[in-house]
């Protein structure tokens, strides 16, 4: 019997779902029982492919998902701007230049000109819907979508083949419009997030998406997310109303992850007080490990930041070569070594497999619903 109408209608035996960037998290999550979700955005369509292929032979039948980005919003800057080598072309020298200086001081050589990123890559609406449309090749469970309102066709693809779509959203007027759009899963994710999030506190934001949701008498189930990192937490916030945990930051931390040594040191390392909201990464606020790279692109006498997908055509090359240089042995690389992730990095004490964290919530879930219930029993 499922668990609850979230596990119901995606086949989670434990509604623990896990974003995760790679392949190999995706598949031990959903093997162990939880629920797999491959984050599209880093690949161009023909790499989906792959990925997907790899994800139908070894997630041994289980079900999983697949996240894309399709953004509502296009800045003016760049619409008019078609293709990878345009956009390039639209970025000024000076943001290269800057991007040098700031590497340069931590021991990292200079690149003359940045490299031009592949066609049919980046976070843009048609590199979004091309993800969307081979994802629905394979056997999917779920389809999601962050960044404004679901596409249509994604909802009405999604309902043609009995997918749910979801959608993320970090306040209760997006989870409003989602859920009149017709999307089945709202992601309430609090400003504690890694990666792009809004500025309401998780704790906050899902009873008032759950209690908006009621009163408008929409039927979409709602997952949790933002700074979700142990079982305890999930309890609490499915006692507030969730069905669910959304997570990502957790899966970092793993062997599994696509994230380098250097990082999944730092993270254990780190507080939760040493992550920053910055646009400096994709040109949207996004909640990263905070370095003198955000403080150097924040800074008033730094050139400011780019519109998305231009940011991230500036940043991401040189964040690949701090990561090269970190492994190659420069210390002081390592400082700029940073990615997505949220303010529950300070509970990450160790690295463990993937499967070990799905276990691990389940223990601590059960551990905090059998304490509230011996409240109830008390004489």
């Amino acid at each position: 019997m499922a668990m609850n109408r979230i596990c119901e209608v995606t086949g989670a035996e434990f509604p623990l779902f896990a974003f995760s960037h790679c392949r190999d998290v995706v598949a031990a999550v959903s093997k162990a029982g939880g629920f797999g979700v491959l984050g599209a955005t880093r690949f161009s369509p023909e790499q989906l492919e792959e990925e997907l292929d790899w994800i139908d032979a070894h997630v041994d039948g289980a079900p999983y998902g697949v996240d894309v980005l399709v953004p509502e919003v296009v800045d003016t800057r760049v619409q008019g701007l078609s293709d990878n080598k345009s956009r390039a072309a639209a970025i000024d020298p000076s943001y290269q230049d800057f991007a040098n200086q700031v590497l340069s001081q931590y021991g990292i050589a200079p690149e003359a000109e940045m490299p031009i990123l592949k066609e049919r890559m980046g976070i843009t609406p048609e590199n979004g819907l091309a993800l969307m449309e081979v994802a629905f090749r394979h056997p999917i469970k779920l389809i999601a979508n962050a960044l404004g309102i679901a596409p249509a066709a994604m909802i009405a693809e999604g309902k043609a083949r009995g997918v749910p779509v979801a959608a993320l959203v970090g306040a209760k007027e997006h989870a409003i419009r989602q859920a009149e759009a017709g999307v089945d899963i709202i992601v309430a994710q609090g400003t504690e997030a890694g990666g792009h999030c809004g500025e309401v506190s998780t704790l906050v934001l899902i009873p008032e998406v759950v209690r908006a949701l009621k009163e408008a008498g929409h039927a979409a189930s709602v997952l949790a997310a933002g700074g979700i990192m142990t079982g305890g937490q999930m309890a609490g916030m499915m006692a507030a109303g969730a069905d669910g945990a959304w997570t990502g930051s957790v899966w970092l931390a793993t062997p599994e992850a696509e994230t380098s040594e250097a990082f999944r040191e730092k993270m254990v390392a780190a507080r939760s007080r040493d992550t920053v909201r910055s646009r400096s990464r994709t040109g949207k606020p996004a909640r990263q490990l905070k370095t003198a790279w955000h403080e150097a692109w924040e800074d008033t006498d730094g050139p400011g930041t780019l519109p998305m997908p231009l940011m991230g055509m500036v940043s991401e090359p040189a964040f690949k070569r701090v990561e090269q240089a970190a492994a190659a042995g420069n210390a002081e690389a390592r400082e700029l070594v940073s990615y997505f992730v949220g303010q529950g990095v300070g509970l990450v004490e160790q690295v463990r497999s993937s499967r070990q964290v799905v276990m691990d919530f389940r223990e601590e879930f059960l551990a905090a619903v059998d304490g509230l219930s011996g409240l109830l029993t008390q004489d």
